[in-house]
């Protein structure tokens, strides 16, 4: 009876060694050594600004690597522990200004920017100002500063140019023009009718908080609806029209409406976005209309208190079952 073909003996030529327990021994090891050098791992690159999605690719062996995974595929030994991947990701698109660079595009992003840069350079002129004693020009200032802190974010949806780098830009902006140039101009109109200290201690926190919310506003979810805290841009706004106005306030309750002011910017509490305050019935309009023509000063003490307790409101209203 001849012998089977796998109990030959092979020749020197032959495409794999000799024995059915070498070959198998070396099928085994194989499929090993092939589990062992391919892993899922890396990234695919796509199109700029979709998510990356997971492939498989080769892992780089150093040569002390290969020989050992080489080794253990040849014994036929199945714990074979798996080397670090090495990935590579590559950049793609601009980090400036996402998207295609027509010329559009970029006059509209430099038109942005403009407007971010406008708005810090009035800062350091209300800055300024309140160093020379013209507080009511320093007031103003900060006034326009609000509106061009509106204005660059409104530029920026409606010609399609927001990037990470104009956020970044705006939030540096708004530190300067509305965490230290409003609180220096409050410190400087209230500087003859409080002592020194409690205006400064007052106005540090402005510029405390102030860094705080623009920090935690940078890296936390964003919510269509509601502010988490009073915006800084709104507390900013506030402190100037008050100076502007000249609140017929003693001291000491500026101070605390400064430090309160202060707290709303840190504080977990929601608050309505202007979009949605906007759409508030028209009745509720003419209430502040008619208050301005009466008492202006006292109406804006009466919409800036409404306000801040809006916030606890919603937060009890949203807590409820």
């Amino acid at each position: 009876m001849p012998r089977t073909p796998w109990r030959r003996r092979r020749t020197t030529d032959s495409p794999r060694p000799a024995g059915r327990r070498w070959a198998g021994r070396l099928r085994r090891g194989g499929t090993a050594a092939r589990q062992a050098l391919l892993v899922r791992v890396g990234r695919r690159a796509g199109d700029a600004g979709r998510a990356a999605t997971a492939t498989q690719a080769e892992v780089i062996y150093t040569g002390a690597e290969f020989g050992r995974a080489r080794t253990l595929a040849i014994t036929g030994s199945s714990h074979v522990p798996a080397p670090p991947p090495v990935v590579v990701i590559e950049e793609t698109g601009d980090a400036l200004l996402p998207g295609a660079h027509t010329m559009r595009r970029r006059a509209g992003f430099a038109l942005v920017n403009a407007c971010t840069l406008a708005s810090l350079g009035l800062g350091l002129l209300a800055i300024f100002l309140a160093m020379q004693g013209d507080v009511r020009y320093a007031a103003a200032c900060l006034v326009a500063c609000v509106a061009f802190d509106g204005l660059d974010g409104a530029l920026a949806r409606r010609l399609g140019v927001s990037s990470p780098f104009g956020a970044q830009m705006d939030s540096l902006a708004d530190m300067c023009s509305f965490g230290l140039a409003a609180p220096v101009v409050v410190y400087a109109s209230l500087a003859h009718t409080v002592p020194t200290p409690a205006a400064a201690v007052a106005c540090i926190m402005v510029a405390g908080c102030a860094a705080i919310r623009l920090a935690r506003f940078n890296v936390s979810p964003k919510d269509g609806k509601f502010f988490c805290g009073v915006p800084t841009t709104m507390v900013a706004a506030v402190l100037a029209l008050g100076v502007l106005i000249d609140l017929p306030i003693p001291g000491l309750a500026l101070l605390g409406g400064v430090a309160l002011l202060a707290f709303a910017m840190v504080s977990s509490f929601p608050y309505a976005k202007l979009a949605r305050i906007v759409k508030l019935p028209p009745w509720l309009w003419l209430l502040p209309v008619v208050g301005a023509l009466v008492d202006a000063r006292l109406t804006f003490v009466a919409v800036v208190a409404a306000y801040l307790i809006s916030g606890p409101f919603l937060w009890l209203r949203l807590r409820r079952p």
